[in-house]
């Protein structure tokens, strides 16, 4: 079965390359790499306390979600939401395991608040003042194929635009030795019912299995300056929206199965 929705927009934030039309540029061979590194984004939906004490995972998926509903004219309060993330807040989990080793009773009650998976689509719903619903996955090597999948299939069912967020940050201390991940990077998209029109972007998705086929790898310069990054499995997709490539383009969705993606 083929599922196919629309694109109505895409975002996009990393360390080197802070947004969409940066990161589009070096893909396409349009411009160097830039050799600067910017800091984090700036949570700018949140109150002035909130935005303090939100974390990296936060503030990069905040960023790409409210960067992809204003270049698709969408509301982001109306949209539901699923928000992807391998490994989520590696740096606050390093911290609680310490903590709880060395001095359990002094653990800090925002960094428990902000270590849970969802903390980011929480905060995007405060901040947006949303009430419709919002899903929080990871699925390790796969998380943004079956993310992807996922947002498509909501939007397939309720027949509803759906918010598409993936993003994972740098880990520290001793779980870095096993979750390796470096920098930051987060991917928005807006997903809505596909409408057959011929300027409309158009997905179409569909599950493989792994036997028949291979892995789509990323080439681009844009590819490599995140290529250390827990969700750089999404970067061969990020190519086929920046070049337009209607080439089917393999992401993992399990390690028996991927998913075809083809633009159009």
């Amino acid at each position: 079965m083929t599922l196919q929705v629309a694109i109505e927009a895409v975002s996009f934030w990393s360390s080197r390359m802070p947004g969409w039309d940066i990161a589009r540029a070096v893909i396409r061979g349009e411009q160097s790499p830039p050799d600067a590194v910017s800091a984090r984004p700036a949570p700018t939906l949140l109150a002035p306390t909130e935005r303090r004490r939100a974390p990296d995972t936060v503030a990069v998926a905040l960023e790409v979600a409210a960067r992809a509903c204003e270049a698709a004219g969408r509301t982001p309060a109306e949209l539901p939401s699923v928000f992807a993330s391998t490994h989520g807040d590696l740096a606050i989990s390093d911290y609680m395991c310490e903590t709880l080793v060395a001095t359990p009773a002094l653990i800090s009650p925002i960094k428990f608040h902000n270590s849970v998976h969802n903390a980011a689509a929480g905060y995007w719903s405060i901040g947006t003042g949303s009430l419709a619903p919002y899903t929080a996955i990871s699925a390790y090597e796969s998380t943004f194929g079956a993310g992807l999948l996922e947002a498509a299939s909501q939007v397939i069912c309720e027949n509803k635009p759906v918010l598409y967020v993936a993003f994972d940050i740098e880990s520290k201390g001793a779980l870095a030795t096993v979750a390796h991940s470096r920098g930051l990077l987060g991917v928005a998209l807006v997903l809505a019912p596909a409408a057959h029109d011929d300027q409309q972007r158009t997905l179409s998705l569909s599950v493989e299995s792994m036997a028949a086929v291979e892995i789509t790898p990323a080439r681009s310069a844009a590819a490599a300056l995140v290529a250390d990054n827990a969700l750089a499995p999404c970067m061969a997709f990020v190519e086929a929206l920046a070049l337009s490539n209607p080439r089917a383009v393999r992401l993992a969705l399990s390690r028996r199965t991927t998913l075809a993606a083809q633009l159009s």
